[in-house]
């Protein structure tokens, strides 16, 4: 039996080839660069060179394999053209569905997002609403487009289950999103922090809650896979009493932080360069959201770390990096 994973070289999917790995699975990952693949993925992993918004290339990958494991994404704050953010998001989750339903796969586990549920300041949520209005950021609405697209498609036989992670940071072959945030803290390269935070994951523990998906949950549930918040004044001091020699910067104020997001968005547009403070960013940073897993401990008997440990373990991992930072580029 093979299981294909998509976006193996990013924080999720190569978190989730490992647990795969450790059962004594067999493993297929779409690739888009086989030989930089190859540097940072598993020798036991079979890789197929295509990409997800290539709907050929996803139909090879698919075939003969009986689950599936949809993990890639582009989770950029700011593009250029955001119209890559459909491309990847929405096109490469089309395109895995389709495949999946001719194939008849067992089982397809999407990783959704925490994005794509209603929320509001400080309040705890959980999966029973997912928001019906557009979000802020054109990631977050492609996330919620990627979404209804896996759902619909329960409706025609996909045995799809989703899980939402917030923001990932673990092990992984290539420095993005959480992972160059904590990165650039113990090369002291912050010379501020922005006022807020977010809910974190370690990255093996949502791949554990794909895995315990696949196994336990029924078809169509939803699970998120998030529930410690940490304000990144908090995450540098954890950072700092890890690591000697790092510090603990000092907090922008949220007027300066506003002020300097709102001159880079209109400065970007104009270079086509990313501005220094996206705004979408900003908004996420401000929310004080607070996720609730209580699902997943209950029916998938989920248990992640506390992040001190996932720290630990993230700082002492010494990875085998493509052969090119993937930062651009999706997982």
């Amino acid at each position: 039996m093979t299981t294909l994973v998509t976006g193996a070289t990013g924080t999720v999917g190569h978190a989730i080839v490992r647990a795969l790995l450790a059962r004594g699975r067999r493993v297929r990952a779409l690739v888009r660069d086989v030989a930089r693949a190859r540097t940072c993925v598993p020798a036991a992993v079979e890789l197929v060179a295509g990409d997800v918004t290539d709907a050929p290339s996803v139909g090879r990958a698919v075939a003969g394999c009986a689950i599936v494991y949809h993990a890639s994404g582009l989770p950029e704050q700011w593009l250029p053209d955001p119209r890559r953010f459909d491309a990847v998001n929405v096109g490469g989750t089309r395109h895995l569905v389709e495949a999946s339903l001719a194939e008849g796969v067992s089982a397809f586990l999407y990783t959704s997002t925490i994005d794509v549920f209603t929320m509001h300041p400080s309040v705890e949520f959980d999966e029973r609403e997912l928001d019906p209005r557009p979000k802020a950021t054109a990631y977050e609405r492609s996330k919620q487009e990627a979404d209804r697209l896996v759902t619909d498609a329960l409706a025609r036989g996909l045995p799809a289950r989703l899980l939402h992670p917030s923001g990932v940071y673990g092990p992984a072959p290539v420095t993005t999103g959480v992972n160059d945030f904590l990165k650039r803290l113990v090369r002291r390269g912050i010379p501020m922090l922005l006022p807020g935070g977010f809910p974190l994951v370690f990255a093996d523990d949502v791949a554990a809650g794909h895995l315990a998906a696949e196994e336990r949950a029924a078809v169509g549930a939803r699970f998120i896979l998030s529930e410690s918040y940490w304000r990144l004044d908090a995450v540098a001091r954890a950072v700092a009493a890890a690591v000697p020699g790092a510090r603990v910067p000092p907090m922008l104020p949220m007027w300066v932080a506003r002020a300097v997001s709102e001159m880079g968005e209109l400065a970007a547009h104009l270079t086509r360069r990313p501005p220094l403070i996206p705004s979408g960013q900003l908004h996420f940073l401000s929310m004080d959201v607070h996720p609730c897993a209580a699902r997943a401990r209950a029916e998938l008997d989920w248990r992640p770390l506390p992040f001190d440990e996932g720290l630990r373990r993230t700082l002492d991992f010494a990875p085998a990096r493509c052969a090119r930072d993937g930062r651009r580029n999706p997982e």
